[in-house]
């Protein structure tokens, strides 16, 4: 196979693996389409949101703690402590793209979402003779069925949660979204003991204003899950 066929190969390859995750973009982003309409924004906000940002979880953020009317350096901070795992992403694939040009560097960075990392990774690791160009075709198929229709799905729910009547209030539609995506997640003792640590920590913390307890809560969770971690590493050490 010629080097621009084994290119073209893995582009379609990685469309191919990214097709199923459509089941899950799709709603998504109607979800938040409607989500951001209900919340106030206007078509060109909610769009210029998703375009700029391409992160459901940090877009869900953001709009719950501006529809808290928090302050604008915490809607920030929240939503850069939810996508810190992207640095982890990149630090993954900076030895696969890290001679690649800057333009090209760029744009994989801007369409870095969880499925396109997960897609890349695992080709990389299975694959491990593939070449810098095919890395980053493969990258590109994978994330050409994601991004795009991000876009698409953010416009329909604008536009369908313009026309729905306020009496069908859609309030409940962002708690009801990382339920969702918290739920399948919990797999681990520390996943579940940062969950009950951040739920609890809410809670107690929410006379606090603009959503300060919120954040408090989240830093507390995530020195929990870290804590129990090392126990189960210690404990495992030890047996061993």
């Amino acid at each position: 196979m010629s080097h621009s066929a084994a290119i073209r190969a893995a582009y379609w390859r990685g469309f191919r693996h990214g097709l199923p995750f459509l089941l899950v973009i799709v709603p998504f982003g109607l979800l938040f389409g409607v989500a951001a309409t209900k919340a106030g924004l206007d078509l060109a906000q909610v769009m210029g949101f998703s375009i700029m940002v391409i992160a459901g979880a940090a877009q869900f953020t953001a709009l719950q703690l501006m529809g808290d009317h928090a302050p604008v350096i915490l809607v920030l901070a929240a939503s850069l402590a939810v996508n810190l795992r992207m640095a982890m992403y990149s630090a993954s694939l900076t030895p696969h793209f890290g001679r690649a040009p800057t333009w090209q560097k760029a744009l994989a960075a801007y369409f870095m979402v969880d499925q396109s990392f997960a897609l890349a990774i695992n080709e990389y690791e299975t694959r491990p003779a593939m070449s810098r160009p095919e890395k980053l075709a493969y990258y590109a198929g994978a994330c050409s069925p994601v991004c795009p229709n991000w876009y698409v799905a953010t416009l329909a729910g604008a536009l369908v949660g313009a026309q729905i009547p306020p009496e069908f209030a859609l309030d409940f539609a962002v708690p009801i979204t990382f339920l969702a995506m918290i739920g399948p997640a919990l797999r681990t003792l520390a996943h579940v003991a940062a969950a009950a640590v951040s739920v609890i920590g809410a809670l107690v913390l929410s006379f606090l204003p603009s959503g300060v307890g919120l954040m408090i809560a989240a830093l507390a969770a995530m020195v929990t899950g870290a804590q129990v971690e090392l126990w189960i590493a210690r404990r495992k050490a030890v047996r061993q």
